[in-house]
């Protein structure tokens, strides 16, 4: 069990207030352990769940998908920076020639239609001859599943978004706005692409089916400048954007674009700024992150009922090729190979019973992750990076989670907190770069601190 003191300020009063926070437990008391937040009657509440528990030496397998996700292959027209999958392994490209093999093999491991079904690249567009009659014949099989595709846009045009609209598409525009630069190539600067992206949009925007993904980066850090940048774009303040969070270190190029440690700082009390001025309140990872921790904190989930961010270590989410190879995720390939040294290719649909996800490594599994205050948001960066890689993904993990734990704590609280004390490395203690040691929380009777701690403000 990992307990921390936290030391919170009273925006209004500059008033300085220790607080226990539990992140195995999700509570969150004053020093004599009552409750700071209204929770919800026990009563009230729905049964928790632990989450399966995979790794190396005891891996986990997989059933009926729930969750569908097909890896069209790793080919792309765009070579970006941060790319996760550019120096993945390719694996003998699938075709046209591989459907109808897959189709027929479906009633053999998917017993029940699935909730959604992906489809992935590379640039899935790239492979239009093959998405096209795969898509088609699997809307026929399943008419009820939502169909989702993450594009770079540059492909799309009026004849493939009349076709994405017609089989019931949500689509994501992958482009960082502001930041693009960074990423790659920029499909707005096309005009031809331009109109494209602009004209789906306008199509699907309104049936709450299009988003634009946006990461941040170190050089693409204000969610308030990716929000008015798509803004601007559509003319519409009431722009989706998805994902949104900071940029996992994948290879090179990711180590490259995280968080140095002196902007750590600079770079929390940006994130917070934009959160609290509702600035950045139309990006998906802001909002679904505050309030799934503000949830966390009603409802005190427990730490066991987290598995990893990416639901990919659930038994019902699986990722597969058209060769009925199944994958780690939709991101590697079966020729690659995963940091701990086992494949990536972890089975075949056609003795599913026998699929063993040796590649992940659950949260509780890591030395750092149970004895994290931010576990509750993070839970546990990439499952599959080990080494330097993870070690990066972790730093930008953390720093990208404060701001979400101190804007949850300050909706439910009114207190921004600002210090943690604990089982910490000294240089995460500090939250915005100015708390002190406070005399509020030290000792039985704790007193007001000499020097109030300023409540982080960013200008602009």
């Amino acid at each position: 069990m990992a307990k921390f003191l936290l030391t919170a300020v009273d925006a209004r009063t500059e008033k300085v207030v220790p607080l226990l926070y539990d992140n195995m437990d999700s509570s969150l008391t004053d020093l004599q352990g009552r409750s700071v937040v209204r929770t919800v009657d026990v009563s009230l509440r729905a049964p928790t769940v632990d989450a399966p528990v995979t790794s190396r030496e005891t891996p986990l397998g997989k059933t009926s998908p729930r969750i569908l996700k097909i890896s069209l292959g790793l080919s792309c027209n765009y070579a970006c920076e941060y790319c996760s999958q550019r120096f993945v392994a390719r694996n003998v490209e699938t075709s046209p020639d591989d459907i109808s093999r897959f189709l027929e093999s479906l009633d053999t491991w998917v017993l029940n239609p699935p909730d959604a079904v992906e489809f992935w690249g590379g640039e899935p567009l790239v492979y239009i001859k093959t998405l096209r009659p795969l898509a088609q014949a699997l809307r026929e099989k399943f008419p009820a599943a939502r169909f989702s595709v993450i594009t770079n846009g540059s492909l799309l045009n009026r004849e493939i978004n009349q076709w994405l609209d017609d089989l019931g598409f949500t689509v994501s525009i992958s482009h960082d706005g502001p930041g693009q630069h960074v990423r790659g190539p920029d499909p707005l600067d096309d005009p031809q692409s331009r109109a494209a992206i602009l004209e789906l949009y306008r199509t699907l925007a309104p049936k709450g089916r299009f988003s634009f993904n946006a990461m941040l980066n170190r050089e693409n850090q204000s969610r308030a400048a990716i929000q008015a940048f798509f803004v601007d774009l559509t003319g519409d303040p009431d722009v989706l954007i998805g994902e949104g969070g900071f940029v996992d270190a994948y290879d090179a190029g990711g180590i490259s674009q995280s968080l140095r440690p002196e902007e750590f700082h600079s770079f929390r009390r940006q994130a917070f700024h934009d959160i609290r001025h509702g600035k950045a309140g139309r990006i998906s990872s802001v909002r679904d992150r505050v309030m799934s921790f503000v949830n966390s904190l009603r409802f005190e989930r427990p730490a066991s009922s987290l598995g990893q961010k990416c639901g990919m270590d659930r038994l019902d989410s699986i990722a597969v090729d058209l060769k009925g190879n199944v994958l780690t995720c939709q991101n590697v390939s079966a020729a690659a190979l995963a940091p701990n040294g086992e494949s990536h290719r972890i089975g075949h649909t056609s003795h599913l019973g026998e699929v063993v996800l040796k590649t992940a490594t659950h949260w509780s599994h890591r030395a750092e992750c149970p004895g994290c205050p931010m576990l509750q948001i993070c839970k546990g960066a990439c499952m599959f990076l080990q080494g330097p890689l993870w070690e990066a993904s972790c730093e930008n993990a953390y720093s990208d989670a404060l701001p979400i734990f101190a804007a949850g704590i300050e909706f439910l609280a009114g207190l921004v907190p600002v210090h943690i004390e604990g089982e910490l490395r000294e240089d995460r203690k500090d939250i915005f770069g100015f708390s002190e040691k406070s005399a509020a929380t030290q000792g039985p009777n704790p007193q007001p601190a000499r020097k109030p701690f300023p409540v982080p403000v960013v200008s602009g």
